[in-house]
């Protein structure tokens, strides 16, 4: 791997960002980071890092400079083997990328989440009136979980069984992208099991014939994309299509718990659930981090780094940088969130993003119908990732409306 022989010398700290120490609360960290320099040298790892708005923005629209192909975690895939086939819609450019993510934005697109709509909010009124037969529980597992698990492998058309393989293979997945430290060592013992299943469920034979799994094989039928391509294509649907969303809702529910006044604002606003989702996902950056790799000698921020280099970004540290947000700390319902990159930017920006919006206002326009007030109820717990911000568990109490 090229070591960072930059131009100019930089501000460098000597932190592990995949610390235990760090993951549990990333933020003081990321707060020496983003005021260290637009472009800082992590010593433990000597690779460079980008925390500020500007800065992590700029990369991530510039994939000509900063490419995915070469993998978006610390493995750079010019030299080294990816543990699995890369995914052609995060670690592709174009050329490559252009087909399947055209296919996938289709399918993923205004029409289908119409189609869905009804559906998705009888589901989460159906959940929503199952939970609140109690007024003390975990959310994340009574709904952060459990909602995005009942209505998106509908969606895609899995089978009933073995859904409960999609969580620890994706948390699997979003930790390759970081070191091989302990929490890649505890997910390898069942990554041929879960990659044998997930493989499975990409075949065509195995998905229902009105599902997104069947809408990418009709493509390749088309010839709009290959045959090769479409499991995989089935793949990152099934790897990023589930925790992401599922970490994201934790973080709304946590947000809300802990704001009660912003509760009271969606109550009587409930028009502003997205809003409220999109707020959540900049405050707390469920995607803490990404890799880019520069393609050549390029310039950041009057830096000149070298062909090769492998950049992380911290795209939760952009998503609280006070030279871009006011009072970035506070998770406000007034605020727009919308240009946050919780959700990437530019080419590579995260295809699923309204599926994600959809699963969250439907929940959430359940939720505000019949809560009154949601608490903590008791210690919360951190489940630590290399990629994401994530809950193991949140206890929450609530008052019925």
């Amino acid at each position: 791997m090229p070591t960072t022989a930059v131009s100019t010398p930089l501000p460098s700290l000597g932190t592990d960002p995949f610390s235990a120490e760090v993951l549990e609360n990333p933020l003081p960290f990321q707060e020496r980071l983003r005021e260290a320099g637009p472009i800082v040298h992590l010593s433990h790892y000597d690779i460079l890092a980008l925390a500020r708005y500007e800065s992590v923005h700029a990369t991530l629209t510039d994939w000509q400079s900063f490419q995915s192909g070469a993998g978006v975690g610390m493995s750079n895939f010019r030299y080294e083997e990816p543990w699995r086939a890369p995914s052609l819609l995060l670690e592709a450019d174009p050329p490559h990328h252009d087909a399947p993510r055209a296919v996938l934005s289709r399918i993923l697109g205004p029409r289908a989440l119409r189609r869905l709509r009804d559906a998705w909010f009888a589901d989460a009124e159906a959940l929503v009136d199952q939970v609140l037969a109690d007024t003390e529980f975990d959310a994340v597992t009574t709904l952060a979980e459990a909602f995005p698990l009942r209505v998106f492998p509908d969606a895609v058309g899995l089978p009933r069984e073995g859904r409960e393989n999609l969580l620890p293979y994706g948390d699997h997945a979003f930790n390759a992208f970081g070191p091989s430290n302990e929490l890649v060592a505890k997910g390898a013992p069942r990554v041929a099991e879960l990659s044998a299943w997930v493989e499975a469920q990409c075949a065509r034979e195995r998905l229902a014939t009105d599902g997104f799994g069947a809408r990418i094989w009709e493509a390749a039928d088309r010839g709009d994309i290959t045959e090769r391509q479409a499991p995989l294509i089935v793949r990152s649907l099934l790897t990023a299509g589930v925790d992401t969303t599922v970490h994201a809702l934790a973080a709304t529910l946590y947000a809300f718990a802990t704001n009660p006044e912003q509760w009271r604002r969606l109550r009587e606003r409930p028009e502003l659930a997205r809003v409220a989702f999109d707020e959540a996902v900049r405050w707390e950056s469920p995607v803490q981090v990404f890799f880019r790799t520069a393609t050549d000698d390029v310039e950041i921020a009057g830096t000149t780094v070298p062909s090769g280099t492998k950049i992380l970004m911290f795209l939760g540290a952009a998503n609280r940088d006070p030279r871009r947000w006011d009072a970035p700390d506070a998770f406000d319902l007034s605020r727009d969130p919308s240009a946050h990159v919780g959700f990437g930017m530019g080419l590579h920006q995260c295809v699923g993003q309204h599926v994600a919006r959809l699963e969250a206002e439907a929940l959430l326009t359940a939720l505000a119908r019949r809560v009154q007030h949601i608490e903590l109820a008791g210690p919360t717990r951190r489940h630590l990732n290399n990629t994401l911000r994530a809950w193991a568990s949140l206890p929450v109490r609530v008052h019925r409306a």
